[in-house]
């Protein structure tokens, strides 16, 4: 496989992964400041302000939100809401290096998606990407020890991070396979700022609604301090909004196949990050898992050149 990276494309293809591990970090640093729920919503909330002088005309067209909200609300319930809301649960009991690790693994649960849902046919290459990936992510919940999976002992956070990936795969291939309606020409002239700011629109209600329900059972309150409020500027800029516009940029430039080998810088900024901000060392076995990953990425993407 060759690829040709220009500077650009690289820079680019970079910015994502780092926003991600800084995302999972500040989430641990988070806890027992800002409930992992209401630290979703308050992401979001923050977000869409933000970007409203950027993406409020796609307001000024109710028409064409209403005539499509069902497939938009369960976008942003997938991919705004229970994504990330998961997310920093799973962080509550688990580390960022670990979830890094474990939301690495998303390649093969697209491959499991598309070919249940979408006839999308697995070839051996692809099994066996499958089967290594697989593998790093064991490694991780096991925390180095095999017999640990013969005792099915596993970390709440990861298990919840299990569902994170799963809603983002599921989020993802509702991009790559949109309905007609949301496909040229039927697609609403949208620029990334509105589809974006309209796919958190309904993700916010989702977000909303579970915060509210754990404010209600007795959740504890933020503890404002300088703190949590850069938190917070840093989650709804960062990986909210210019990882979003920077992965799509790449994307254009490079391609998919490209932007997989990057986005599996994650869990290794993750790491650096973890160790500098949190005192979470990496142990040997993160490094082997994210050795299983990316060879079953190696592996299982297509060639060309």
């Amino acid at each position: 496989m060759t690829f040709h990276v220009s500077v650009r494309t690289a820079l680019l293809m970079t910015v994502p992964p780092l926003m991600w591990a800084g995302n999972a970090v500040v989430g641990r640093l988070m806890v027992g400041s800002v409930p992992p729920l209401t630290l979703n919503v308050l992401r979001w909330l923050f977000a869409a302000l933000l970007l409203l002088p950027l993406g409020w005309r796609a307001f000024a067209r109710p028409g064409e939100i209403v005539a499509r909200w069902p497939l938009l609300l369960l976008m942003g319930v997938l991919g705004i809401s229970t994504y990330n809301a998961m997310q920093y649960m799973a962080l509550v009991t688990t580390t960022p290096i670990n979830a890094t690790l474990i939301a690495a693994s998303s390649p093969v649960w697209m491959l499991a998606v598309g070919a249940a849902f979408y006839s999308e046919r697995v070839g051996a290459a692809q099994a066996a990407g499958a089967v290594l990936s697989i593998g790093g992510v064991l490694l991780v919940i096991a925390r180095g020890d095999p017999a640990a999976l013969a005792r099915i002992e596993f970390v709440t956070g990861d298990l919840y991070m299990l569902v994170a990936i799963v809603a983002w795969v599921l989020y993802s291939w509702m991009l790559a396979r949109p309905p007609a309606s949301m496909r040229p020409p039927a697609r609403p002239d949208w620029t990334w700022a509105e589809f974006l700011i309209v796919q958190i629109a309904f993700g916010l209600v989702g977000a909303g609604a579970a915060a509210g329900a754990a404010i209600a059972h007795g959740v504890a309150p933020i503890v404002w301090n300088a703190g949590t409020v850069a938190a917070l500027a840093f989650v709804a800029v960062g990986p909210s909004i210019l990882a979003y516009r920077c992965w799509a940029l790449g994307i254009a430039a490079g391609g998919p196949a490209l932007a997989s080998f990057f986005a599996n810088l994650t869990p290794v900024f993750a790491a650096l990050l973890s160790a500098a901000l949190l005192g979470e060392l990496p142990r040997w076995y993160h490094g082997l898992a994210f050795a299983l990953i990316a060879a079953g990425i190696v592996v299982s993407s297509p060639r060309r050149g």
